[in-house]
This record gives C-alpha cells, sequence and structure tokens, in this order.
C-alpha cells in the first residue's frame, strides 16, 4: 500500500497515524511523477529479475502479451515517452527499439529495461510544471497532445504494467515485491 493510501484510510478509520511532513513545491505535479518513477523502476525491474529466463515465454491467454514482450514494450515506452516529454535524447534508437525481442535473453532484456529507467529518471530530474502544457513530441513527431498527458499516460502505464507483472509471477509462484516483507 503507499503512503498516501496509507494515510487515507488511517485517516478514515479513526487510527492514529503519523503523516509525512507535507512539502511545498513549485513543480507538485513534476515532483509527484518522479516519485511514481522511483517506485515503478523498483517494481518493475525487480519483477524482470524474479520472474525465471524460462518463464519470459508466460501468458495467461493467448491474446496477452508474454512476460517478455511485457518487459520490451515498457522499455520502449520509457524511452518514447520520457525523451517526448524531456526533450532528452533517447538511449535507444528507433531502429534499436524496433528490434528489440521478447526472444532476446533475459539478461538483455533486463538491461534495457533498467537502462531505460535510467534514462527516465535522469530525464525526469529536469522536469518542470511550466513546460507541461507544451507540445509532447515523441521521436520528432508531434503527437498533438500535452507533454502534461505525456506524463499521466507513463504513470498509468507503470501501474498496469505493474499490475500485469504481478499478477503473471503470481501465477508462476513467485511473490511480486510489493508482496514481500521488507528485509
Amino acid at each position: 500500500m503507499t503512503l498516501p493510501t496509507a494515510a487515507l484510510l488511517a485517516t478514515l478509520s479513526g487510527t492514529p497515524s503519523q503523516p509525512a511532513s507535507f512539502k511545498r513545491s513549485v513543480n507538485p505535479v513534476s515532483d509527484a511523477l518522479r516519485e511514481q518513477a522511483k517506485r515503478a523502476t523498483t517494481n518493475l525491474v525487480s519483477s524482470a529479475e524474479l520472474m525465471p529466463a524460462d518463464r519470459y515465454g508466460f501468458h495467461p491467454t493467448e491474446p496477452q502479451m508474454t512476460f517478455g514482450q511485457l518487459v520490451v514494450h515498457i522499455t520502449q515506452t520509457n524511452a518514447g515517452l520520457c525523451s517526448g516529454i524531456t526533450g532528452s535524447e533517447s538511449p535507444f534508437t528507433q531502429e534499436q527499439l524496433r528490434a528489440m525481442s521478447a526472444s532476446q535473453p533475459k539478461d538483455t532484456l533486463v538491461g534495457a529495461l533498467k537502462r531505460s529507467f535510467d534514462f527516465c529518471t535522469e530525464a525526469l530530474a529536469k522536469v518542470i510544471d511550466t513546460h507541461l502544457p507544451e507540445e509532447l513530441s515523441v521521436f520528432g513527431r508531434a503527437t498533438g497532445q500535452s507533454k502534461a498527458v505525456g506524463i499521466v499516460t507513463i504513470a498509468a502505464d507503470w501501474a498496469d504494467h505493474y499490475s500485469t507483472a504481478a499478477s503473471y509471477l503470481r501465477q508462476n509462484g513467485i511473490l511480486p515485491p510489493t508482496a514481500r516483507q521488507p528485509k
């Protein structure tokens, strides 16, 4: 459970809670995205590491992505959207992104996923809210949407993709990162 959810539930249930101290920001939307990026990095990279290499072809039903395809998709989305939101050059060329395949070795896919999140973390560190109304361009192509739409999209994607990864892990008898006891 995330801290904001836990604080809300504690408030609603009447149980005492120590809320985090509020810190005013001139970039509250961008700061929120950066916090989500930290969680997404931890949860999605850990999920990719936890799934055994021989299960990267797993998918519960035929129309669903395999676990390996999910990792490729997340990497491609991170590269495109984080580049578009920030104007930073992607660490992957369009050709490299198109050539990514779920059939590549697990180490290659996990390495690319980590690289995409490292890129997002570095690029998103520079985002400020006053730039969010600007048009989002992905690989030099205008989208007709704002950078604000881009950050909402990527944040929603990370949540959706972690939900998928967590369910795939559970279906393979593996506890997902957020279900594990802290060490």
